[in-house]
């Protein structure tokens, strides 16, 4: 992980990078047109829920399915 992420000056401080809820972190840089946004902890987070953290580790997208399905039935 990049040492500069590990410095959070936000109060409280935002979730580190490896922790299950980092993706609460604050957004430092938007970029809607290409579908991406930067976190305070280096996480690189896309529009589709897919994300890129800081060591290279990817997660595969967690889009809730089941929300998308009930709204196209009803």
């Amino acid at each position: 992980m990049n040492s500069a992420y590990l410095s959070c000056r936000h109060q409280p401080p935002c979730p580190t990078a490896d922790s299950a809820d980092r993706e609460a972190a604050t957004l430092v840089a938007h970029w809607p047109v290409q579908g991406w946004g930067l976190l305070c902890n280096g996480v690189l987070l896309f529009e589709d829920t897919g994300e890129l953290l800081p060591d290279g580790q990817v997660i595969e997208p967690h889009r809730p399915v089941g929300a998308i399905t009930s709204r196209a039935s009803g």
